[in-house]
């Protein structure tokens, strides 16, 4: 970390909001002009659109996730944490990954910490739940499954072969839809190299407490959607939730219960709890309460974006639509970083802020390869795809959201090769304890067992 006298704009969180703010400032700030810091737990910014794919193999890890020093070659970026913040003062205390808590001072902050995965007091989620927020959560599921179709082939059990057949997912949304749409589309492959199991011995079930899925798309692409994926043998139970899963023992609202070692959760997010120590003004849901100039309230320093803000929809609201809020998508999220960056600048200048307003063009899902549901707002129309076209929108609106076009194209070279090369089929659940095999290999061997009740010798006669 460098210190300097120029003035510091801190940014809180190195996501899709605190990669492209820092990046919108640093490309319209004069040389010299201000320090830019970027403090976030990874070194890295992950595209979570694509973590469907991630788990499903279409895409490589490693190609959905961008490098923060890559992309931000003149920022500071900090492997850590902001752990609280003295607005007074204008300092945060960073928490690194080893060391000591430190403070450093600001002049500016962004607040851009995101979300994570909103769950609740269920037995045994913490403990038998897979989530989907990071890319490490796609590997690891993604591995996981093909770990029990491995399970199933081997044993004879067919109790044990059941359950590692059977495959939960709670939460019709974006993330739940597609990650089952494209998790069990790789176990319907998958399944032609193994002599024993096929497509029917397994179960995928999809939970949702709403009374549709796919609500981002309108109701009847959603009802298309739940039609579509019924079709390829999924489950789907509607107006119900998990009461628990302790051990694996799934058990439903409506009285349905399976065993499964697989439990994914996908039922929404909620700001990050972080947010709680900064002392800014919250939400009713733990959300900064930002204007629609993207500051915070009460504050001309302090900016928050993106999921664990809570933004005015300005264009809704000039719709009719009352008390409307950005929802949490990458959409706004791109776009109101670029605002905000803008804004950051203007402050520390001392010219007028420049409100956020942006009107929903609409949203895109995949359901696996060639499905796919998509509505495109065009002024008053609003154009309704399914299939094979929507699967292309899909793929084309989130490969050209994709930051970097190193980025973009290591995609869209993954997803030609996807046309030509059969889909790899292959765990590598080893990936989670490197170490275990070598350790093994290498930890001193036990010490012999003392000798017990050892016989004396016979006295001379």
């Amino acid at each position: 970390m460098s210190t300097t006298e120029r003035p510091r704009i801190l940014v809180v969180g190195g996501g899709y909001v605190g990669l492209y703010a820092a990046k919108r400032i640093m490309k319209k700030m004069r040389y010299g002009e201000a320090t830019v810091t970027v403090v976030d737990p990874r070194s890295y910014m992950t595209y979570q659109p694509f973590l469907p794919e991630v788990a499903a193999g279409s895409i490589s890890p490693r190609h959905v996730v961008v490098p923060l020093r890559r992309v931000l070659p003149k920022a500071e970026v900090l492997t850590g944490r902001v752990t609280t913040i003295d607005q007074d003062r204008k300092v945060a205390v960073v928490t690194p990954l080893v060391g000591e808590a430190y403070e450093l001072p600001f002049d500016y902050l962004v607040i851009a910490l995101g979300a994570v995965s909103r769950t609740f007091p269920i037995p045994g989620l913490a403990e038998q739940g897979i989530g989907m927020k990071g890319v490490e959560e796609g590997i690891g599921l993604r591995n996981h499954v093909l770990e029990q179709l491995d399970k199933a082939e081997s044993t004879t059990d067919e109790d044990v072969r059941r359950k590692a057949l059977t495959f939960v997912f709670v939460g019709g949304g974006f993330a739940g839809a597609e990650t089952i749409g494209e998790v069990e589309d790789m176990a319907r492959d998958a399944a032609k190299y193994y002599s024993s199991i096929k497509r029917e011995d397994m179960r995928f079930i999809l939970v949702d407490a709403a009374d549709k899925i796919l609500p981002e798309v309108g109701p009847k692409l959603g009802t298309w959607g739940k039609e579509h994926l019924e079709s390829r043998g999924i489950e789907i139970y509607l107006n119900t939730s998990m009461d628990s899963c302790v051990d694996g023992h799934v058990v439903l609202k409506n009285g349905l219960e399976v065993d499964s070692n697989t439990i994914v959760w996908t039922a929404g997010v909620k700001p990050n709890p972080a947010l709680a120590r900064f002392g800014l003004p919250l939400g009713p849901r733990g959300h900064v309460d930002a204007a629609p100039t993207l500051q915070v309230t009460g504050t001309d320093y302090i900016w928050a974006a993106g999921d664990n803000a809570q933004v005015p929809d300005v264009a809704a609201r000039k719709a009719g639509v009352e008390n409307a809020w950005c929802p949490p998508n990458a959409q706004h999220a791109l776009r109101q970083a670029k605002v905000l960056g803008d804004n950051v600048i203007s402050g520390m200048r001392g010219f007028p802020q420049k409100e956020y307003a942006h009107a929903n063009k609409g949203a895109v899902a995949g359901l696996g390869v060639h499905k796919g549901v998509a509505m495109i707002v065009m002024g008053k129309m609003k154009i309704k795809l399914k299939g094979r076209l929507a699967w292309y929108m899909h793929r084309g609106y989130h490969g050209m959201a994709m930051p970097t076009w190193n980025r973009k194209i290591r995609v869209f070279a993954d997803w030609t090769l996807g046309m030509f090369l059969k889909r790899e089929v292959v765990s590598l659940g080893a990936l989670e304890t490197p170490r275990e095999e070598f350790y093994e290999a290498a930890k001193p061997a036990p010490a012999p067992a003392a000798a017990a009740n050892t016989p004396q010798k016979a006295k001379a006669s």
